[in-house]
C-alpha cells in the first residue's frame, strides 16, 4: 500500500485534474497524467488501480479544498447568516473553478452507484454544518425545531445545486451577485424565527 502522505498522491491528483480539464476524461490517458505529475507510470498504480479510480479521489480532494476554505473563512464569523454567506461564496467559487471536473465526479460516482462513497466524502462537512445549525438554534438565531442533521445535508446540496445550475447549466439570466443573494435569502427565510 502506498503512503498517501508522501506528496506523490497529491501530485498525481493535481496533474489528473489539470489534464482532465484540458483534454476531457475520455481523451486523458494515464501517461499524460504521470508526465504532468513528473512521476513514473508505475507510481500511478501504487495509488490508483485504474483511471476510473481517480474519480472518487478527485471528488474527495475537491471537497477537502472547499471545506477547508469554508472552515477557515467561517471560523471568525459570529452569526449563522455570516457562515451561510461563506458557504455560498466558497461553493460558487469552487464550482466555477472546477466545472468540468465536477461533472466528471458526479457522473463517475453515479455510474459507479457510489452513494456510500459520496456520503463518506461529505460526512465531515455535513457534521460541521450540523454543529453550526445546532449552535444557531441554541442562540435562537434560527427556528429551534429543525432536524439539524437532515437540514445540514439539504442546505449543502441546495447550494451546490444552485452553483452547478449557474455555471454548468448556464442559468445566468441574472448576475452572479443577484443569483447568490437569491440563494442566500431563500435559505435564510426558510430558517428564520417567526
Amino acid at each position: 500500500m502506498a503512503n498517501l502522505t508522501d506528496g506523490k498522491y497529491n501530485l498525481i491528483l493535481n496533474a489528473a485534474m489539470e489534464v482532465i480539464t484540458e483534454k476531457g476524461y475520455d481523451k486523458t490517458v494515464i501517461s499524460d497524467i504521470v508526465k504532468k505529475a513528473g512521476v513514473a507510470q508505475g507510481t500511478f498504480y501504487l495509488y490508483f488501480p485504474s483511471k476510473k479510480a481517480l474519480i472518487p479521489a478527485i471528488a474527495d480532494h475537491l471537497l477537502t479544498i472547499t471545506f477547508g476554505n469554508i472552515k477557515e473563512k467561517a471560523q471568525d464569523q459570529e452569526s449563522f447568516r455570516d457562515v451561510l454567506q461563506v458557504i455560498i461564496n466558497e461553493t460558487f467559487s469552487i464550482t466555477d473553478s472546477y466545472k468540468e471536473i465536477l461533472i466528471l465526479c458526479y457522473s463517475g460516482l453515479a455510474i459507479d452507484h457510489s452513494m456510500e462513497k459520496w456520503e463518506a466524502i461529505y460526512s465531515p462537512y455535513y457534521d460541521w454544518l450540523e454543529d453550526k445549525l445546532l449552535k444557531a438554534m441554541n442562540n435562537k438565531e434560527i427556528i429551534g425545531d429543525l432536524h439539524a442533521k437532515w437540514t445540514a445535508r439539504l442546505i449543502i446540496n441546495l447550494i451546490e445545486n444552485a452553483a452547478e445550475r449557474y455555471y454548468i447549466g448556464h442559468e445566468q439570466e441574472e448576475s452572479l451577485d443577484v443569483y447568490k443573494k437569491r440563494v442566500f435569502h431563500f435559505i435564510e427565510r426558510s430558517l428564520r424565527r417567526t
